[in-house]
């Protein structure tokens, strides 16, 4: 696997550098603006992008922009963006083709190396990574008249560990219990969300996109 780090901390950018490294993972280049970044991905062939939000000259959505633009240029190109706030709306954006091969992290889960290797993994391999507390927010905010608010508690936590990239397996083991059992809660997910039969791949990012969509 292949990949391209944007970051402008450089102790950051340096860290992540190493830290992929370790898995086995090969970055090409380590650069802390887009300019640099599109000047990589047209001399190198990358699997992954890893995009920090905030970038130089006005450290706004310059990532943000960016990642959106690889994802409509390269739409085999794996994105992974990180921030340090919880911004729901940049997590919308980036779902919007309702495609997989994208994540978005908060910077303080790199600190768990494991789940930071993983999610570049699950993203490389077509997935999609959404972080925690961003899906927790999401919640937090539906209200009686969303379709949200139709979802069961444990429905709620499905779906939460799905937006995570989890498959039907990791949420089994996570939440005790059966495979059968999470089948038939994601069935259920997607029925009071009104999403249409689809590919299941697919239909796990509509899932994510629809609670986002409610509260952005």
């Amino acid at each position: 696997m292949r990949v391209v780090i944007t970051e402008d901390h450089a102790l950051l950018r340096d860290g992540l550098t190493r830290l992929l490294t370790a898995h086995d993972i090969d970055v090409v280049a380590a650069v802390d603006n887009t300019y640099s970044l599109e000047k990589v991905l047209q001399e190198e062939q990358v699997d992954v992008a890893v995009v920090d939000v905030r970038l130089p000259p006005t450290f706004t959505n310059e990532g943000l922009v960016a990642a959106i633009g690889i994802r409509e240029q390269r739409p085999g190109l794996a994105v992974l963006v990180l921030s340090q706030y919880v911004e729901p709306l940049y997590a919308r954006e980036l779902l919007a083709s309702g495609k997989g091969s994208v994540g978005y992290l908060l910077k303080n889960r790199v600190t768990n190396v494991g789940a930071f290797v993983d999610a570049v993994r699950q993203v490389a391999a077509g997935g999609t990574v959404l972080d925690p507390e961003v899906v927790a927010t999401m919640l937090a905010r539906a209200d009686r008249d969303d379709p949200m608010a139709r979802l069961t508690q444990r429905e709620r936590e499905v779906l939460a560990l799905m937006a995570e990239g989890r498959s039907n397996a990791a949420i089994a083991a996570q939440l005790y219990i059966s495979e059968a059992a999470v089948g038939k809660h994601t069935n259920r997910i997607f029925a009071k969300l009104g999403l249409p039969v689809a590919i299941d791949d697919n239909r796990r990012v509509l899932a994510v996109l629809a609670y986002l969509h409610e509260h952005t």
